[in-house]
């Protein structure tokens, strides 16, 4: 049964200014080459808003494990991505977000 409301999302606030992240699809060439390593900050290239700033916690040749400490809208948590997903937080907005 269909309802009309919108879907609640566990975070609908995050605490980080996600919007002034740019969007980066998979498909991109700056997603594919794109490099992260353990410790750094990354974020969500298709969907700033909904994972949040995670930080780096393993990276195997095919996944990366990011911890966004529920920072997103989805409220995730420890998630396993593909590294075309992951980007690194834009030195020119880290000090924004």
């Amino acid at each position: 049964m269909p309802t009309d409301r919108p879907p609640v999302f566990p975070n609908p606030r995050p605490p980080y200014r996600l919007e002034l992240l740019p969007v980066v699809p998979p498909y991109y060439r700056r997603a594919r080459a794109s490099e992260v390593r353990p410790g750094e900050l990354v974020y969500y290239g298709p969907a700033p808003a909904f994972y949040g700033v995670g930080e780096v916690v393993s990276q195997t040749e095919k996944h990366v494990l990011v911890d966004f400490r529920g920072t997103g809208q989805l409220g995730v948590h420890h998630e396993t991505l593909e590294p075309q997903y992951v980007l690194p937080i834009p030195d020119d907005r880290v000090g924004l977000i």
